[in-house]
């Protein structure tokens, strides 16, 4: 593996975690806001955090 390849990679990683980590806090801080809609909004942020996820496992196999 090559440097600029690794690089690429941890960004790739950290640019994941920090999108998964902003949409969780706003999730809580909107389930703190309104208790009753949490359903939908635990919903809303799974299905967000998932294609996050996927975006970047696919953005790791193509580096």
């Amino acid at each position: 593996m090559q440097i600029p390849t690794i690089v690429g990679a941890g960004l790739i990683v950290i640019g994941a975690g920090l999108g998964i980590g902003k949409i969780g806090g706003s999730a809580m801080d909107a389930i703190a806001r309104q208790p009753e809609a949490s359903g939908k909004i635990q919903t809303a942020m799974l299905i967000a955090a998932a294609l996050i996820e996927g975006i970047g496992f696919a953005a790791l196999f193509a580096a």
